[in-house]
């Protein structure tokens, strides 16, 4: 009878050990060459307290970008020089608030756009911008998008490996609630480099303006190219920005469309009168 008891007890104890294990399984990442274990709870997340594992995946993208360094900063500016099609698009200096609420555009042209209290504005009132509005959002929304992965009416799904450059990288994809942004509609697949987790590339539609039919954009998908990395206050930029049409049954980009060079990155500590809206300006709703 001694021997039954001590045999039920080791077999208690041996599911007991089981169980926990895999109630707690987790996953390991490097940070700064040293091995950090991330709970992550089994079946995407369902336990109490772990992240999921598309959570964990955007975290290590988070970090590879220092976003918390990042928005500890009041504000960042930069000069922006795009060409699409071997046009000139845009060239000025761009000013925005780390968390993106006010956007400032001083044009070479010597034009303003203002983005402050949800609304556009262009300076001086005579000018003509038939872009204001997409050229205020995008342009800032390609530099901050490692910093915005988890707004408010984001939905996130982990998707498969895919190559980029010849490289496999982990991709996921990006949809938003409806009435998020001025066109809920876009979406974006973003490649992360699956050893420092840094954002390398972004595929992305363009539905602003479609007056609901987005048919046209879901048939012309985009893909930004992230590329010559500098480090600024310890914050990884990239530089060059390459942009690419995208198809997925040709293995991601394909012929290229443009690019976009960003130099003379700075933070800013205080906005001061920045974003005050000049007299000589007219609100740009569409």
């Amino acid at each position: 009878m001694k021997n039954l008891w001590i045999l039920i007890l080791s077999i208690t104890i041996l599911s007991c050990n089981k169980n926990k294990k895999e109630a707690n399984q987790s996953v390991e990442h490097s940070t700064n060459n040293k091995i950090e274990t991330i709970p992550v709870e089994p079946d995407g997340g369902i336990g109490d307290g772990a992240l999921s594992i598309i959570d964990h995946h955007l975290k290590n993208i988070e970090q590879a970008h220092q976003k918390d360094n990042f928005l500890k900063h009041k504000a960042v500016r930069f000069s922006i020089d795009i060409l699409f099609g071997g046009k000139q698009h845009l060239t000025g200096d761009i000013t925005m608030l780390t968390n993106a609420t006010k956007i400032r555009i001083d044009k070479k042209d010597g034009s303003q756009l203002l983005y402050t209290k949800e609304k556009v504005f262009l300076s001086p009132k005579e000018a003509t911008d038939k872009q204001s509005r997409f050229d205020m959002f995008t342009w800032t929304y390609f530099l901050g998008l490692p910093y915005k992965l988890n707004d408010p009416g984001t939905q996130w799904e982990l998707e498969k490996m895919r190559p980029l450059r010849g490289v496999e990288h982990q991709t996921a994809r990006l949809t938003f609630d409806k009435g998020i942004g001025d066109s809920s509609d876009d979406w974006y697949v973003i490649y992360s480099d699956p050893k420092d987790h840094l954002l390398k590339a972004a595929a992305y539609i363009v539905t602003y303006g479609s007056d609901g039919d987005i048919s046209k954009a879901q048939e012309d998908p985009h893909a930004i190219y992230y590329k010559d990395f500098k480090t600024i206050d310890d914050i990884p930029f990239a530089t060059k920005w390459e942009f690419y049409t995208w198809r997925e049954d040709k293995g991601g980009i394909t012929d290229k469309l443009g690019e976009a060079s960003i130099t003379n990155i700075t933070f800013l500590d205080e906005e001061g009168s920045l974003f005050d809206i000049p007299e000589n300006a007219k609100e740009i709703k569409q």
